[in-house]
C-alpha cells in the first residue's frame, strides 16, 4: 500500500519496490521496498545525495533498468491503474514518450547530433500519431516556442552542438511535451549542468508548463533550494530507503528524520540554518550499500543512533497529514538535529 491515501487514485503508485544489482562483489539492493506516489498535476521531488537510488527509482518507472545486472526483484509500478512491470517491452515502448516522458541531466548524451532538434522532437509525434513529417516539424516548432525558445523556426533547424546548454535542456523539455496527452515528466537532475540564470530560468518554465498542460512531474535531485522553488512534495531517500515524505512547506518547517534535517541544514537560506554564520555539514559519508543489513542505514552517521536503530529499520510513524518518517529517533522526540 502506498504512504499517502490521496481522495482520488495517483497517476503514479509505486508499492514495495525492490531494485538489485547483481556485481561481482555482491548483491547490491540500490532500492529497498519503496512507497512512493504522484497525484495528477503534482510535482514530487525525489532528494538524497549520488547514490541514495533517486535515478535508479526513475530507470525502474521507465523500465530501463539494464537487465542484467540490474534486476527489478519485487514490487509493482502502477500508472493509472495498470503495472508497468507488467507490460510488454513493445507496449512500454509505446507508453515512453506518450504518457510518460524523461529529460536527463546533460542533454547532449540524449540528443542525437546527427539530427536536427527539429526533426528529433517531430519523430516523437511521428512515432506516437498519425501526423505527417510536415506537420509533425510545425509542431515541434510550435513546441519550441512554447519552451520560449527565440527564433523557434531557425531553432528547429539546428544541431544540438549548435545550441547553448539551456536551449538544448529547453529542447529536451520540449520534445518531453510532444505526447498525445498530458502525463507523467520526469526530471533528473535537470538544472545541475546549467549556470545559475539559466537554473531559474528552467525550473520556472517547468512550473508554467505544468499549470498550462496539466502534467505531473517527478523531480530527482540533490539541490534543496530547487525543491523550495518547484516542488509541491518532498521524498527524501537514503541509501535505498525512503527516510520521510511530506509536503514541502512541512518538510522545511519541521523535518522529522536527522537525515531530512541534515539536508536542510546546508542550504544557506534554510529555517535550520536561520542566523548561523556558517552552514552545516552532516559527518561521515554513505555507506557501502554492500554491507548494508536490516539497519537504518544512517545510523552510522546520525547523533541519535541507538542500538534499536541497528538492530532493525524502523516503522513507519507520521507527523502529521500527509507527513511520513522512518526514524525510532525522531527530531520532535529528542530536540536533536543533525
Amino acid at each position: 500500500m502506498s504512504d499517502n491515501n490521496p481522495t482520488q487514485a495517483p497517476l503514479l503508485d509505486i508499492q514495495d519496490l525492490q531494485v538489485n544489482f547483481h556485481t561481482r562483489r555482491g548483491l547490491v539492493r540500490a532500492v529497498r521496498n519503496l512507497n512512493l506516489s504522484i497525484n495528477e498535476g503534482e510535482t514530487l521531488a525525489l532528494v538524497g545525495e549520488s547514490g541514495c537510488g533517486k535515478s535508479v527509482t526513475a530507470h525502474a518507472i521507465t523500465r530501463l533498468v539494464p537487465m542484467p545486472p540490474g534486476d527489478i526483484a519485487s514490487g509493482s509500478i502502477l500508472f493509472r491503474g495498470d503495472n508497468l512491470l507488467d507490460l510488454s517491452e513493445r507496449e512500454m515502448r509505446t507508453l515512453r514518450g506518450s504518457k510518460i516522458s524523461m529529460i536527463f541531466q546533460e542533454p547532449m548524451t540524449s540528443l542525437n547530433p546527427v539530427f536536427t532538434i527539429g526533426t528529433q522532437i517531430a519523430e516523437v509525434f511521428r512515432t506516437h500519431t498519425n501526423m505527417g513529417k510536415k506537420e509533425a516539424f510545425e509542431k515541434a516548432v510550435e513546441l519550441l516556442d512554447l519552451v520560449k525558445i527565440p527564433a523557434p523556426a531557425k531553432r528547429a533547424q539546428s544541431y544540438p552542438h549548435q545550441l547553448s546548454g539551456g536551449m538544448r535542456q529547453r529542447a529536451m523539455i520540449a520534445m518531453a511535451l510532444a505526447s498525445p496527452e498530458p502525463g507523467l515528466m520526469i526530471a533528473d537532475e535537470p538544472t545541475t549542468a546549467l549556470d545559475v540564470t539559466i537554473q531559474a530560468q528552467i525550473l520556472q518554465l517547468l512550473s508554467e508548463l505544468k499549470e498550462r498542460v496539466g502534467m505531473s512531474i517527478l523531480l530527482i535531485t540533490h539541490d534543496m533550494g530547487v525543491v523550495a522553488e518547484t516542488a509541491d512534495r518532498v521524498a527524501v531517500m537514503y541509501a535505498g530507503r525512503k527516510v520521510e515524505d511530506a509536503p514541502v512547506e512541512e518538510l522545511f518547517a519541521n523535518p522529522q528524520h536527522p537525515y531530512a534535517a541534515g539536508l536542510l541544514g546546508c542550504q544557506p537560506s534554510s529555517p535550520q540554518n536561520k542566523g548561523a554564520h556558517r552552514l552545516e555539514s552532516i559527518d561521515g559519508s554513505v555507506p557501502d550499500l554492500l554491507s548494508i543489513g536490516e539497519e537504518c542505514p544512517f545510523s552510522n552517521r546520525c547523533p541519535n543512533a541507538s542500538d534499536r536503530c541497528r538492530a532493525g529499520f524502523p516503522e513507519k510513524s507520521e507527523a502529521g497529514p500527509n507527513h511520513a518518517y522512518w526514524c525510532h529517533h525522531p527530531i520532535s522526540n529528542s530536540g536533536v538535529a543533525s
